[in-house]
């Protein structure tokens, strides 16, 4: 394929779809050029580094949050779409949570929302220094809640390149999880309990959970200081 049929847009797609296939340890030039039907220096001529490319690529996917408009949303409805959107963006990219630990992102469309994450906070109320401690402690909470599900993609995606059977080995793991956990009083009585059920059916509750106590500790605070 001629080098001038590519384009940086088309790039990043492939490396998105590449990145979600097969995370950070599986993204290279030779795979994404594969993947593209292209030459590995055909592109190079566009993005240089696996770095800048895993920036590039990381940047582009904010763009799948929807922004929500603060001239007719109230803050608190704005922040919990705003951080469910974030929530659900990372886990549909779980190698992104990862890369926040191992690349420098940076990047308009992170800047973006950024901004706007600023802007909910100061319309809550909070003076600025205020504002941008409540945007990074929700977007702390957010990326924590996010590295559950990105470990567990990652682990399986690495123990089934290993030829392993990954559910075997993750109930084994969990059977002595379980044997540990019955010599820990509140642990063992929370095993076979119907909330262990509950949870381990709908983890995403305790996203929920969480924000909103983060919100309600926010509301208060606010309050109060009124």
């Amino acid at each position: 394929m001629a080098r001038d049929t590519l384009t940086p847009d088309r790039i990043l797609r492939a490396a998105v779809e590449l990145l979600d296939d097969e995370g950070l340890d599986g993204l290279n030039m030779r795979s994404l050029a594969k993947r593209l039907g292209s030459a590995p220096t055909a592109v190079y001529w566009h993005i240089k580094t696996k770095d800048e490319l895993v920036r590039l690529a990381a940047d582009a996917i904010w763009s799948e949050v929807e922004l929500p408009d603060l001239d007719t949303t109230d803050w608190r409805t704005a922040a919990t779409a705003h951080a469910t959107g974030l929530h659900a963006m990372f886990t549909r990219h779980p190698w992104l949570s990862q890369a926040f630990g191992s690349h420098l992102l940076h990047g308009p469309g992170q800047a973006r929302h950024n901004d706007l994450s600023l802007g909910i906070y100061e319309k809550a109320g909070f003076a600025a220094c205020d504002a941008d401690r409540a945007a990074a402690a929700v977007f702390t909470f957010v990326l924590g809640s996010a590295l559950g599900p990105a470990s567990q993609v990652s682990l399986n995606r690495r123990l089934s390149k290993g030829g392993a059977d990954a559910e075997q080995l993750t109930a084994e793991a969990m059977a002595r999880a379980t044997e540990t956990a019955l010599r820990f009083p509140r642990l063992r009585e929370r095993l076979g309990t119907t909330a262990a059920t509950e949870y381990a059916a709908a983890p995403d509750d305790s996203f929920a959970f969480g924000l909103r106590s983060l919100l309600d500790g926010f509301e208060a605070r606010l309050t109060a200081e009124r």
